[in-house]
């Protein structure tokens, strides 16, 4: 165990450098696509393979640790696979990326960082923390269900309305409007990462935290990127809005 949570330190560590880096080069997928990376694949199949490891290896470890399955551990199991369904199979399904690419490198990069994670969350929730089914009442899980939800509503609900908004009008990119686009550039990452802050409360154990830090040092300097690029490209883009965080940030 000792050794466990020496790991989980380097890991956060990590996470440090790459928050500090993704400041001074923005990751080349999406709106932040350029030439100069490498090899490219198809951007739907780089989403797939890069998100599924989030799957496969939480149910693998579940399955390993089968015998000690209570019904809490499988609540955690059920949440964490509803988000990662979504993510890895029903996203990358519905965007419209049909001619998009993605460089290699950036789809290894994110399939070794979900690897990794998925690993830590479910060695952490299967073996190394230990819950009774009693952790359905407790305060940090009640809590923790809730704020998760919540953001779970807010990133699929920007999802929506960034691809609603290619369907009634084309393939490039626009300013979008309505739910928290009025208020900030990033609705989809402030959901997400309140929904990893849910996690960590409701896990309450070191490597749901260290996941939540995570989620903020990838989505916190992409956010800031995506709003530059907005007032960039967009003479006309509101200035009122916020990077983040309502009111706020």
């Amino acid at each position: 165990m000792e050794f466990s949570n020496q790991f989980l330190l380097v890991w956060s560590a990590i996470a440090l450098v790459a928050f500090f880096a993704l400041f001074f080069k923005t990751a080349p997928y999406g709106r932040h696509e350029n030439e100069g990376w490498g090899k490219t694949i198809s951007s739907r199949l780089g989403w797939i393979v890069m998100e599924t490891p989030s799957v496969y290896i939480m149910l693998i470890i579940a399955y390993i640790f089968y015998e000690s399955l209570n019904f809490i551990l499988i609540v955690f199991l059920a949440i964490w696979l509803l988000h990662y369904l979504n993510r890895s199979l029903i996203w990358p399904l519905r965007a419209k990326i049909k001619n998009k690419k993605m460089a290699l490198i950036v789809a290894v990069l994110a399939f070794t960082f979900n690897a990794v994670n998925a690993s830590i969350q479910a060695l952490w929730i299967f073996k190394f923390t230990t819950y009774d089914n009693n952790w359905l009442y407790s305060f940090p899980f009640i809590a923790g269900l809730i704020i998760f939800f919540i953001g779970m509503y807010i990133n699929i609900k920007s999802d929506n309305i960034l691809f609603g908004l290619r369907r009634e009008q084309d393939q490039g990119y626009h300013i979008p409007e309505g739910f928290l686009f009025n208020k900030i550039s990033n609705p989809n990452y402030f959901g997400e990462m309140i929904e990893w802050l849910g996690w960590a409360i409701m896990t309450w154990n070191l490597a749901g935290l260290i996941f939540f830090i995570w989620t903020v040092a990838n989505l916190l300097p992409r956010a800031v990127a995506n709003h530059n690029w907005y007032l960039d490209k967009f003479d006309n883009y509101p200035e009122e809005r916020k990077i983040l965080i309502p009111d706020f940030y």
